[in-house]
Order: C-alpha cells, then sequence, then structure tokens
C-alpha cells in the first residue's frame, strides 16, 4: 500500500455546503421569468443522472443567464474543522486543490480553516483550473510531494477523482451536491474510497497499513 503523507482537498462541497449559494443564484436566474426553483432544480437533477453538467444543462434548457455566484452563503460542513484537525493530530499534511473564483484563502480564513492547510492551489490565483493536470502538478511540487505519497478528497469524478487518479493519487470521493448523481464513466473515475460526510476521512486512512 502507497505511504500516505499529504491530503488534497477540493472546497465546494467537499469543505462548504453549497446549497445555498446554489439556490441564491438560481433564484437570481429566474427572477422575472416564469420558471420556478422547483422546475430548475427537477431539471437540474434530471440532466444530473444523465450524466450531463446538470446545472449548465439547465440554464441551456430554460435560457438563463449564469448569474454572479454568491461565496457568502458557503458554510463549511458541521464536521470539517474536526476532521481537518484529526488528520493534522495524525501527522498528515493538508492542502487545497480546488476551482475557486478569487479569495479562496480569505474565505477559508475567515472560516477559520486556513490555519490547516500548508498549500493552497486556487485556479483563479494558479491560472489554472481542473481537470487540467497543471493544478495538480504544481499543487504537488508547492507540498515536494510524489503522487503516490497523497490521497485527493473531492465530491466530482471528472474534476477530482480522475485526473489524482491517473496522476497515481489515491482518491477519496464525497458524495455531496449535484455530484452524487454522477456514475464513473471509466476505471480512473473509480474512486480508491467513497464517503458521505468528511468524518469518516480519518478512519479509512487510519485502517491503512
Amino acid at each position: 500500500m502507497k505511504a500516505l503523507h499529504w491530503v488534497f482537498f477540493d472546497i465546494g462541497s467537499t469543505l462548504v455546503d453549497e446549497e445555498e449559494a446554489y439556490r441564491h443564484r438560481v433564484r437570481d436566474m429566474i427572477r422575472g421569468t416564469d420558471v420556478t426553483l422547483e422546475q430548475y432544480y427537477e431539471k437540474r437533477v434530471q440532466f444530473a443522472k444523465a450524466g450531463f453538467n446538470g446545472d449548465q444543462k439547465a440554464m441551456e434548457f430554460f435560457g438563463l443567464p449564469k448569474t454572479p455566484w454568491h461565496s457568502e452563503d458557503e458554510t463549511p460542513f458541521a464536521d470539517c474543522a474536526q476532521t481537518l484537525q484529526a488528520l493534522r493530530d495524525a501527522g498528515y499534511r493538508l492542502g487545497i486543490i480546488a476551482n475557486q473564483e478569487p479569495g479562496a484563502k480569505e474565505r477559508l480564513a475567515a472560516w477559520g480553516l486556513s490555519r490547516f492547510f500548508s498549500v493552497i492551489a486556487a485556479s483563479a490565483e494558479m491560472g489554472v483550473a481542473k481537470p487540467e493536470r497543471e493544478i495538480f502538478l504544481r499543487a504537488l511540487a508547492k507540498a515536494d510531494c510524489k503522487p503516490e505519497n497523497a490521497v485527493m478528497v473531492g465530491d466530482r469524478l471528472d474534476n477530482d477523482i480522475r485526473p489524482a487518479k491517473e496522476l497515481g493519487m489515491s482518491t477519496i470521493r464525497m458524495e455531496k451536491g449535484l455530484a452524487v448523481y454522477m456514475v464513473p464513466s471509466c476505471a480512473a473515475e473509480q474512486p480508491d474510497w467513497t464517503v458521505s460526510s468528511l468524518a469518516e476521512i480519518p478512519g479509512i486512512l487510519r485502517r491503512l497499513p
């Protein structure tokens, strides 16, 4: 079994709950139309189950503009800080690899989470986004860590699991948000472990030889 020294996390629907931010965006998009929140969500899930980007397809279906994202509506999951502390106490170093609007480091600080992370690789500041390999490689380089000594935790099979696994990282899928409807399309999208809460992660890693 590979010796894991680093644990990298996505942010949205992994460390933080984005549901209210999604609802805020949808309310903005449908304002002045006859589309209801329920109709949009139903179509969003329908497309996601069919293997598409549910949000993008729903916007196209209803002819809606993509309105700004409301990061202020995001909140860390209840078990987030406790889990990160448990991983740090167990000797793991922690990092971020995430597609984020500008200011990810500041938002992590506002949530009281930045103190846990030695590396923060966010797309807006890095100039490259997942699923591109480059953002993973830059994060690993900053960590001075080989891919086989790191695990990636994220909700999306396409953005998080596949590129990490193709590089040789171990992977943990977080079943949160719209990505719960995604199904692996190839072997590289099959995660090593799947969890429904962050609190499960220390126990998984503790059991490794």
